[in-house]
């Protein structure tokens, strides 16, 4: 199978050009950028991408890649500081920019490349620049091949050596024609022939499953949603009766989600399932608890002690199973161990306490939640079940800023089935990436049949994405938010303000906690 390698340079995009890539049914994997030389030769790459990052290469420290990298006699694409670190180890020189560019620019076309194949030199094209240094020598047998105001090195190339760099970011929607840029490099300049598909996905992963399970058992941890779901279903393929699906209710779920849970294992995918009522554990584990990684944290630790009980009770098992995706992963840790910032721990990354015998098994861990649908309607799973909003897996402790209450799940559930309600009326749910309600932590004034009320108040968001590594919000009609709103006030009493969330992602996370 054709493969390209991405190291990451710790860019909070870097994720970003392997989603492009799999669009477009190129494998690919990121590795960090210290990956070691004997790694990067045995991994066999038809080509690598060097990511950007936020760190200067020309300062003492900054992140370096292997030489192997310009050893392996492939492509090599720079992006940002990827293109800096290439110039500079071939030779060049990079500096501080005078005039830096975060955003938007126009890219002229000045010579003719493969990298560029289909941009005419007659017209300027947009795309997004995120630097404060900039290439000012080249290196031996490279030359520009297009240029932006601020940056007449914007991109550069050795034709010869198939060598090619970009100051801007062709991964991101902003650069529009970047995806014809990535394809000019994994298709016609490495020429990877772009049939990787989740059938491929899946029937390298099935026999992979059984290699590493043998005959031992699996707990697979089950929340409803979309991702453990579809990693059950592909585990049961893979080992049948060694799989043991545990579904533990903490009590911070969607309003009627446990019993919707047990009914899909019974009617939709035929495999047993193990119910464990929890929900007053977590609700005393979370008592008084206001900080949001400490909720991540507790509830992710008492996931794994009620799993540590339940195998117990279920006479063993070796393997413990999670839908853990990608963007969870990334959000979690830095990837390349430094030069990325941690956004957030996921209660389901990070590993096992050393105290537990059962390995860890992350069969979707390294796929993007379009892919996880994707895997699972090669499986035969119904939309109604794969097109379901995300919901987090610490669930509505991250939903109620502050302290939680009982109180308060109560009323955030009732607000949120009522939200969800009259998307689906509108036929907007397909639409939406995910919406769903907070319970924010303040109360205000109101006046209800001429008493005055004091209550709280109740955030609405929804976004449109394609892998939630990037979110815009949804652009609501008015009539809509004003019918929402009248609603929530009127049916769910212990609310009577309702604003909308207009926040993006980055700035913002989808989530609020």
């Amino acid at each position: 199978m054709d493969k390209i390698l991405i190291l990451d340079f710790g860019s909070q995009v870097t994720q970003l050009i392997a989603r492009r890539l799999r669009e477009d049914g190129i494998y690919c994997e990121i590795h960090p950028f210290s990956w070691s030389e004997a790694n990067i030769r045995q991994y066999g790459a038809k080509g690598v991408i060097l990511s950007g990052g936020p760190a200067s290469v020309h300062l003492e420290h900054s992140p370096q890649s292997s030489p192997a990298v310009f050893q392996l006699g492939v492509p090599v694409l720079g992006i940002c500081y990827g293109q800096q670190l290439m110039c500079q180890q071939l030779g060049g020189k990079v500096e501080p920019s005078d005039a830096r560019e975060f955003g938007r620019a126009m890219l002229h076309v000045t010579k003719n490349s493969a990298l560029l194949n289909g941009l005419e030199s007659t017209q300027d094209y947009q795309v997004w620049m995120s630097h404060g240094d900039k290439v000012t020598q080249l290196p031996a047998g490279f030359e520009v091949i297009a240029t932006t105001t601020s940056a007449p090195f914007a991109a550069v190339a050795n034709e010869s050596k198939r060598y090619y760099g970009v100051q801007f970011h062709p991964e991101v929607a902003h650069t529009l024609d970047g995806a014809l840029m990535l394809r000019n490099f994994t298709k016609n300049i490495c020429g990877c022939k772009g049939d990787w598909t989740m059938t491929n996905f899946r029937q390298a992963t099935l026999p992979h499953i059984r290699q590493t399970v043998g005959k031992q058992r699996v707990l697979c941890a089950v929340s409803g949603g979309v991702d453990s779901s579809v990693v059950a279903k592909l585990l049961h393929e893979a080992i049948g009766d060694q799989l043991l699906c545990v579904f533990v209710d903490t009590g911070l779920l969607r309003a009627g989600e446990a019993e919707q849970v047990r009914k899909s294992f019974a009617e939709y995918y035929n495999i047993p399932l193990v119910y464990v009522d929890a929900s007053m554990l977590f609700l005393h584990r979370l008592d008084g608890v206001r900080d949001p990684e400490r909720k991540r944290k507790i509830i992710g630790e008492t996931f794994i002690e009620v799993f540590e009980q339940e195998v117990e009770r279920q006479g063993g098992a070796d393997f413990l199973a999670q839908g853990t995706l990608y963007p969870d992963v990334i959000e979690s840790v830095s990837f390349t161990g430094g030069p990325s910032a941690t956004i957030k721990s996921h209660h389901n990354v990070g590993g096992l306490p050393a105290r537990m015998k059962l390995k860890l098994i992350e069969p979707v861990r390294e796929l993007f939640k379009d892919e996880v649908r994707a895997l699972g309607r090669d499986m035969g799973m119904p939309d109604s079940l794969l097109m379901r909003h995300p919901f987090p897996g610490p669930g509505l402790a991250i939903r109620i800023p502050g302290e939680i209450t009982q109180e308060k799940i109560d009323i955030l559930q009732k607000a949120d089935r009522l939200y969800i309600e009259e998307i689906r009326a509108a036929g907007l749910y397909d639409k939406i990436w995910q919406a769903f309600a907070v319970l924010l932590p303040v109360k205000t004034v109101g006046v209800m049949g001429d008493a005055r009320t004091y209550e709280y108040v109740c955030a609405l968001r929804a976004v449109t994405s394609t892998d939630g590594m990037t979110a815009d919000y949804y652009p609501y009609e008015h009539e809509f938010l004003a019918r929402v709103s009248s609603r929530i006030v009127n049916e769910v009493r212990g609310i009577n303000r309702v604003v909308y969330d207009i926040t993006s992602k980055p700035p913002g996370t989808i989530e609020w906690e």
